[in-house]
């Protein structure tokens, strides 16, 4: 969730989203989309095809999809996507570019860095602001015990 805009301060759209409870990406759009559907054709106009492809899928990801993200203290935090796409338009969300959400049940704090699967530790050490699946054979199951040990089975 770190915009590809350099002049969002690092860390205000993660700190947006753990307050609002979304799980969101970037690209700032002049007029809100009514669907995924005119956000994409947007997207792409503004922004080009690869930001368009993985907008898309960020917003076909499934419910109940556990995510990750890293707060600006380089803490790791585990949410789970309970809501579909929707475009925030609000000023607040268009100052962090923070614009392309769903809504997430994010813990209510980070995970003891000792806890995270070896696969999301790796996946944070490539860098990037991408919106990627982490493909490591353990870490979905990993990622599942860190969930139900945090908020009870």
């Amino acid at each position: 969730m770190r915009s590809r805009d350099d002049d969002v301060r690092r860390g205000a759209a993660v700190e947006r989203a753990l307050a609002t409870r979304v799980c969101g990406m970037g690209g700032r759009l002049d007029d809100p989309p009514g669907s995924i559907d005119d956000a994409l054709a947007a997207v792409d106009a503004a922004f080009g095809e690869r930001m368009a492809r993985r907008l898309e899928r960020f917003a076909s990801v499934l419910e109940g999809t556990f995510v990750w993200t890293r707060d600006a203290d380089g803490f790791l935090w585990l949410g789970r996507l309970t809501g579909p796409w929707r475009y925030d338009a609000s000023p607040e969300a268009s100052a962090v570019d923070l614009g392309h959400v769903r809504a997430c049940d994010w813990l209510d704090h980070p995970v003891d860095p000792a806890a995270v699967p070896p696969g999301v530790q790796e996946a944070f050490a490539r860098g990037g602001r991408n919106w990627q699946s982490i493909t490591r054979a353990d870490t979905a199951r990993l990622t599942a015990d860190v969930w139900w040990s945090r908020r009870g089975a």
